[in-house]
């Protein structure tokens, strides 16, 4: 049976266990180096600020230190306020940093950041590893472009005021896929990256 299954070549499963163990392969190797690690936690950190400057969750104001809660707080943290957007339960501010504290925002802003942070870890790696990936110079600007495309969900309509558009509901409508697409847009990167990995040679 064994032989019978050989000569047919992988199966599905087979190639699927095969591509997801190779970009687990790249992602520690990414993250096992002094760059990665830094292009990581850069990437991840701006966009995360950029997000949630989006949401107008984070801003400035008068230097003080406080932290207040709203009533009924595990109820309105689930209460959705727009796309892909909940509401804040609370507010925290330390210094002249003011940031309204949305749990599921800062959940899925974090996840984001994240996928995003890999994208250019990776891609950093290969660049500069060219023996661990077979990627071209430019995979790291092309990583990281999906992940900025679900900023504009949360900032979408702001800019179209901007520029003086009228916000059409089929306009309101493309902007709440952004996000989605952007999700899977960084995940199919970074498999991308593990069909071109040479897992001993990284």
């Amino acid at each position: 049976m064994s032989n019978e299954r050989s000569k047919e070549g992988p199966t599905v499963a087979d190639r699927t266990a095969r591509l997801l163990g190779n970009t687990v392969v790249a992602i520690r190797g990414a993250l096992s180096r002094r760059d990665g690690r830094g292009a990581f936690l850069l990437a991840a950190a701006v966009y995360v600020v950029v997000y949630l400057y989006g949401l107008s969750h984070l801003g400035t104001g008068p230097w003080g230190f406080e932290l207040s809660v709203v009533e009924n707080p595990l109820t309105r943290a689930f209460r959705p306020v727009g796309p892909f957007q909940w509401e804040p339960v609370g507010l925290l501010v330390v210094g002249p940093v003011e940031l309204l504290v949305a749990p599921l925002n800062l959940a899925l802003g974090g996840m984001l950041a994240a996928l995003v942070g890999l994208n250019f870890a990776v891609s950093l790696v290969a660049w500069r590893g060219p023996k661990a990936c077979r990627i071209g110079p430019g995979a790291g600007a092309a990583a990281g472009i999906p992940g900025l495309l679900s900023g504009v969900v949360c900032c979408g309509p702001t800019i179209l005021l901007i520029v003086g558009v009228q916000a059409s509901a089929g306009v309101l409508t493309v902007f709440q896929w952004l996000l989605p697409i952007a999700v899977v847009a960084l995940l199919g990167t970074l498999l991308w990256v593990g069909t071109n990995v040479q897992p001993e040679a990284v």
